[in-house]
């Protein structure tokens, strides 16, 4: 069985790492390049930056950052915010980014995804999702969840996939920042219905969540924020325990 993922994340706003409740609420926690360098001592298996106002505030992904995360860190990491175009991707890419998330913009003109992957490989394109339970459905939503769109969550994942996405990152809305647990039967679901790599996000809160999405919700990766930030767990301690769980990860 392959490794599971433990993924910290770093949400940037103006230039700093901040915490939030589905997006909003902002805290400030501390610099991206030194958190990110520490979480990379510390054992993660991989970074996730996300421009949180970068698609909201209408501005490009921060570039200048990214290449200040790449020559401080040895593990990949992924950005996201405010990618709109093969150009977005490309100056990212020579930044010093591993991969790049797609979210508000690939729902606006799905055909991003087509582009993106045909010019740089589908292990590059990570699609983004945040999505809603409304009425029982679990619906799209963009711009950080502030705006709700007419797709339905496993028609759009699919179509991400087929479109050339190598990696789906889920984020339940309902679940953001609340470190109640993971929507593990969704997750479950989707990782079901999809043969790429499923990163899970939204709600960790402990260590029985983490174990609880990598197991029953069956994801590859678990994406997580505040315990991290605000040293609820350490990433090497997570990982202990994690193996005592019967979790196959990298020590």
């Amino acid at each position: 069985m392959l490794a599971k993922r433990i993924i910290p994340c770093l949400d940037v706003c103006d230039g700093r790492t901040v915490t939030a409740v589905r997006f909003v609420d902002l805290r400030n926690v501390g610099d991206p390049v030194e958190l990110g360098a520490r979480y990379a001592e510390q054992g993660a298996d991989e970074l996730v930056y996300l421009d949180i106002s970068a698609t909201f505030e209408g501005r490009r992904t921060f570039t200048s950052l990214v290449s200040r995360i790449a020559a401080r860190i040895d593990i990949p990491f992924t950005v996201g915010g405010g990618i709109a175009s093969i150009d977005d991707a490309g100056r990212l890419l020579d930044a010093g980014a591993d991969k790049i998330t797609v979210n508000s913009a690939a729902v606006r003109d799905p055909a991003l995804i087509d582009a993106i992957a045909a010019k740089y490989g589908s292990q590059f394109v990570v699609v983004a999702i945040d999505a809603r339970q409304i009425d029982g459905v679990w619906r799209v939503t963009t711009h950080g969840g502030r705006r709700l769109t007419e797709r339905e969550l496993f028609a759009w994942s699919r179509e991400a996939w087929e479109r050339g996405a190598g990696e789906i990152l889920l984020t339940s809305m309902d679940h953001d920042g609340t470190r109640n647990g993971y929507p593990c039967d969704l997750f479950a679901q989707l990782s079901q219905r999809l043969p790429i790599p499923i990163v899970a996000s939204g709600g960790a809160g402990s260590v029985e969540h983490i174990v609880e999405v990598l197991t029953r919700g069956r994801a590859d990766a678990a994406l997580a924020a505040s315990i991290f930030h605000y040293g609820d767990i350490t990433i090497p301690e997570l990982k202990r325990q994690l193996q005592a769980c019967g979790v196959p990860v990298r020590l």
